[in-house]
């Protein structure tokens, strides 16, 4: 890269300054310096390093099986952890022992720590009982925990485990009662003069055997697949998990690990990694993996170029296509591009350090100039203390750059004083020679550049000093990308990609048990009770008990009812509960109590928490107004549901305790949109479009970056997931960008432009997905296409390995979901809770996520009334029954011959299965196996996006529409509302009539034997008795050959009228009748 002050002034010919060649960026300025001098060998101090230990108290156990021969057990805990064993004492003769012994573990990998096993188990002393000849220690029961369900010291609890069988023939019963936790000690460490004094090696170490390439790695979990090796580099606690690029090759596969945060995670300073994480320019160590680390299969993905045929269907308009991936040819072995899932986009990166030397100046600034961009910087920042020649801007622009442009391009850096546009110098790059940073490199140092006068200039004999500053050409992968100043989005503040978190949301259980000594007004009328209510309010939540029993003996209220509300970390507020008189019209309050949430216990399980009696306080602080017995706790068994349960994407408890590991790791590749719709009109009337993106699975939500002025953004942005549970979805949309042109005062809403999911458990194991989706809107004026985006998303995971398939037979939610579970009533009102504090944590971030943003993604409004919904609700009744219509149509067409082939071969297996009947149900699971294999030809080659006519939205009527965007209460007017009302009544009067015909059919079945016919229930059990000794003279295989073909007997020996059966049942009395 050469620097060459060549500005274009009108000036002589003398006047043209030199040029002379500069050096590249990664050497030093060639200016004589003087050698430093040699420092003096020290004594080196003591060198420390930290130790993580690990902590498992075990407190005790609960009714445990008896082993000794004489109705009990003398139990003891061995503990494994990272190849050390250690154990409790014996307690003797005692089912629910009590230990109280903590165990500590070294833990030799803390970065790895959460992969680590601990297995519990829980043994009988023989030694203490009639055992007899056993020869080894009767086994109780065991526990197998991973290290993601540790806690950091502080945060650890109590927790009652269930003991897990050995085998299936294990009898086991009883749970364990454990405290774990970690903790970092720090301790000295001798210096290791035996290795200083060791000579190298001449020869090299042989070749090691190739380990297995790894697939996926995020947060240090590693997932390995056959054949290749690997490179990585350790990341310590606190710094962010590298992105992985896998590159699928026959020899060998390679992973690399790259040096620069996730698209969307914030950088510290001015471009530059935060400290800690810069990753050195050699290339990173060969790390053999224990082997604890689990492993996970993979299948190689399909040709890049592949595609994906898609069933025709008439609204192809709006169903999901395959991309054509065209760059699959630019990953080659030598570069591999970070984010794999999307396209490589090409940036010219100027890092904007300092200046020193500067002529006098007031405010300094750079203006930085392409044949395509034209940027300046922000006003220099002076430190304290130091001259006004030698300003500060650490700032970085990332402007769009094609590389076969730069041939002959030129970049321009100039600095100038901003009040006189003074021009105090500047450099010359010709960007031909400007370097390519592939990560996983060290950020590129910055250098000192002279500044030079132009060509022309008056002033070149007043300009001075050098600046500091670095030029390379990267992609979006590079660190500096997040926060830098981006050609495509230049509203740095609203417009830069972000990653955020939900905020952890308990439940609050509060029971509210009894009240005594409260002052009651004396005046109320004869035999009148007084109404006594409670009242509590948590935030923006309210709920009140019912009316309290009295007790008259010792004039207190009675309740026992539990309220829940939702608490959000960091648990500031109070809960205040106000007892109040409503005997009146008007209620009197007779006390409160202030409960701050942080004081309140926390629970994770079922057990017992005490309860308490707190003092009541009047209005001003007076005198004493009673007393309240109250348990609260703090639930951290549930999940606190903030989005729809169908389209849930998390199931975790609060408790990261009793968290589960991960199954897999979800990509997602926001590749772009395409004919985006205009969204606001810019001066001049033309129509414009600022869209983002935001995807939400689990507790991380992300967004990628505002293209300004675009109706086919390219994002081309790559984020991870964890997947804990296989079975949830993930939820993608698009919007308009309106906050970033509102002033302060000023409060607009982004704008919707469309939303798909996808669920995971429909996508295959390890295989990239490239599909467009339609961006559709329902709005008051029907269905429109606001466009398409482009996604890839790959899941990352075993495809049949035990532990994805034990997902499928686990719970799907919590266990106190099921123990202590919630009304559908009161889920709906919490859910509604969770999501106006998610939508408020949210909308503090910079930039913010608002709240229509939130309520949009979580889906907040869909228990609300829609005619649209309930006929969309009622066809996929319909289409689930219909393959019982189907086979009953089917069994009609054999049993009238209308094929005679398939007749006679149904007559045939028929006759096979009667005399063979154990064939019966092996034959029934055959069948369904074969089916299952018929229809995986039929199986979906894409994940699906939202369905047109499924949703009904195709064929809604305009009415309908804007009755579902009303209000409530609503806002039209009393004639359009009872039009409305009058549609819903016709609407319930055929439900009603359906459900009445459903009741009449069993009322009949009801009526056989009821005696309220005499002579049909003396017909039927007539007939009963006659069937009773026909089945008992005839032999069963008989009849049934005798019933099955008389069932398919030939239509010329069919009566056209109905049977005498049917008729028989149709006449039996129902109580429609008897309705008034």
């Amino acid at each position: 890269m050469t620097g060459t002050v060549s500005f274009q002034q009108t000036a002589p010919p003398h006047s043209h300054s030199h040029s002379h060649s500069q050096p590249q960026p990664q050497q030093p300025q060639p200016q004589p310096q003087p050698e430093p001098p040699q420092p003096q060998p020290q004594q080196p101090a003591q060198p420390q390093r930290v130790i993580r230990k690990l902590v498992v108290e075990v407190v005790d156990a609960r009714n445990l099986l008896p082993k000794d021969g004489q109705g009990s057990s003398s139990a003891y805990v061995v503990a494994d952890f990272d190849g050390q064993r250690k154990r409790t004492a014996t307690q003797c003769k005692d089912l629910n022992p009590v230990w109280n012994e903590p165990l500590e573990f070294v833990v030799s990998d803390p970065d790895n720590m959460d992969y680590e096993e601990l297995e519990i188990e829980v043994l009988n002393d023989k030694r203490y009982g009639n055992s007899g000849t056993a020869r080894k220690n009767h086994f109780l029961g065991r526990v197998k925990l991973y290290g993601t369900q540790f806690a950091k010291h502080g945060d650890e609890g109590l927790v009652y485990f269930q003991l897990e069988k050995k085998s299936v023939f294990s009898w086991i019963r009883g749970e364990i009662g454990l405290r774990i936790y970690y903790y970092d000690e720090l301790v000295d460490e001798a210096p290791p003069q035996q290795q200083q004094q060791q000579p190298p090696l001449e020869d090299p170490p042989p070749e090691r055997p190739k380990s297995p390439a790894v697939v996926v790695v995020e947060e240090g979990r590693v997932f390995e697949v056959p054949g290749g090796h690997v490179e990585t580099t350790t990341f310590h606690e606190g710094s962010y998990s590298p992105p992985v690029v896998v590159t699928e090759q026959s020899h060998p596969q390679m992973v690399h690990i790259h040096g620069h945060p996730p698209q969307g995670q914030e950088v510290h300073g001015h471009g530059h990694p935060p400290p800690g994480q810069e990753m050195h320019g050699h290339p990173p160590p060969e790390v053999h993996f224990q082997p604890e680390v689990r492993k996970m299969e993979t299948h190689r993905v399909a040709p890049m170029g592949e595609r994906v045929r898609i069933p025709r269907r008439p609204n192809a308009d709006f169903s999901p296509k395959v991309i054509p991936v065209k760059f699959a040819a630019e990953t080659t072995a030598e570069r591999i591009h970070p984010c794999e899932l999307v396209e490589p986009m090409q940036y010219l990166f100027i890092r904007i350090v300092k200046a020193r030397g500067l002529a006098p100046n007031e405010s300094p600034f750079v203006k930085v100039r392409t044949n395509s961009h034209l940027v300046k910087s922000k006003m220099a920042v002076h430190r304290p203390g130091q001259p006004t020649d030698s300003p500060e801007w650490n700032q970085v622009f990332a402007l769009a750059h094609n590389r076969p442009d730069s041939v002959s391009s030129t970049l321009e850096i100039s600095v100038r004083d901003s009040p006189s546009e003074q021009f105090l110098g500047g450099v010359c790059f010709d960007l031909s020679d400007v370097p390519v940073r592939d990560p996983p490199d060290s950020p590129l140092a910055p250098q000192w550049y002279r500044l030079e006068g132009g060509a022309g200039d008056p002033n070149s004999g007043r300009v001075s000093g050098d600046i500091q500053l670095s030029v390379w050409i990267g992609t979006q992968a590079d660190d500096a990308f997040p926060e830098a100043w981006s050609s495509d989005a230049p509203y740095v503040s609203h417009t830069r990609s972000k990653v955020y978190q939900s905020p952890k949301l308990w439940y609050l259980r509060m029971t509210v048990m009894e009240v005594q000594d409260l002052h009651i007004a004396s005046n109320l009328p004869p035999l009148t009770a007084p109404e006594i209510r409670v009242k509590a309010q948590l935030g923006s939540q309210s709920a009140r008990t019912r009316r309290g029993s009295m007790n008259n003996h010792c004039a207190s209220f009675h309740w026992n009812e539990d309220l829940i509300f939702v608490a959000s970390e960091p648990l500031e507020d109070s809960l205040i509960l106000l007892v109040e008189d409503r005997t009146n019209k008007d209620p009197v309050l007779l006390g409160h109590i202030v409960i701050p949430v942080n004081s309140i216990e926390q629970r994770i399980d079922e057990r017992y928490v005490a309860s308490k009696w707190l003092p009541l306080e009047g209005s001003g602080g007076g005198p004493y107004c009673g007393r309240m017995h109250l348990r609260l706790c703090l639930e951290g068994g549930y999940h606190v549901l903030d989005e729809a349960a169908h389209v849930c994407s998390d199931f975790r408890p609060t408790a990261k305790q009793l968290w589960k590991p991960a199954v897999g790791i979800l990509e997602l590749g926001i590749l772009g949109a395409r004919g985006l719709l205009p969204m606001k009109a810019k001066t001049g009337g033309k129509g414009s479009t600022d869209a983002y993106c935001v995807a939400k699975y689990g507790k991380k939500w992300v967004r990628t970056r505002t293209v300004t002025d675009s109706f086919d953004p390219r994002w081309n942005e790559q984020y991870t997931w964890q997947v804990y549970d296989p079975c949830t979805v993930l939820t993608v949309a698009v919007f308009d960008n309106w906050r970033m042109l509102a002033d302060v005062t000023d409060e607009k809403q982004d704008f919707r432009i469309g939303k798909i999911r996808i669920r995971i458990s429909t996508l295959e194991s390890n295989r990239v997905y490239k599909n467009s989706y339609p961006l559709l809107v329902l709005s008051r004026t029907g269905l429109k296409k606001m466009g398409e985006i482009e996604l890839a998303v790959r899941f990352a995971c075993p495809s049949l390995l035990p532990e994805t398939c034990a997902v499928y037979g686990q719970p799907l939610l919590p266990r106190m979901h099921y123990l202590r579970p919630l009304g559908v009533a009161q889920q709906e009102a919490l859910r509604g809770a969770a999501t106006r504090m998610v939508a408020a944590w949210l909308a503090r971030s910079e930039p913010p996520l608002g709240p229509e943003v939130v309520r949009y993604m979580l889906d907040a409004d869909s228990h609300t009334w829609s005619m649209r919904k309930s006929k969309a609700n009622w066809f996929r009744i319909v289409a689930v029954l219909a393959w019982l219509v189907g086979l009953a149509k089917w069994l009609d067409d054999i049993s009238r011959w209308r094929n005679p082939v398939t007749t006679v071969l149904v007559h045939l297996l028929y006759l096979v299965l009667v005399w063979y009947p154990d064939l019966i149900v092996p034959t029934g699971f055959l069948y369904v196996f074969l089916i299952g294999v018929w229809y995986y030809r039929f199986r979906p080659k894409i994940p699906a996006g939202m369905d047109l006519r499924l949703s009904q939205a195709d064929t809604v009527d305009p009415d309908e529409l804007d009755e579902e965007f009303d209000t409530f209460p609503s806002s039209k007017s009393p004639d359009v509302i009872r039009v409305r009302y009058d549609r819903l009544r016709m609407l319930a009067a055929r439900v009603q009539t359906v459900l009445g015909d459903f009741a009449a059919q069993g009322e009949r079945a009801q009526a056989l034997v009821s005696w309220r016919d005499p002579r049909a229930t003396k017909l039927f059990i007539g007939v009963c008795l006659l069937i009773t000794v026909v089945l008992y003279a005839v032999p069963p295989k008989m009849v049934a050959v005798a019933l099955g073909f008389y069932y398919l007997r030939h239509p010329m020996f069919r009566d056209p009228m109905p049977p005498a059966s049917l008729n028989f049942f149709r006449r039996l009395p129902s109580l429609s009748d008897r309705l008034m």
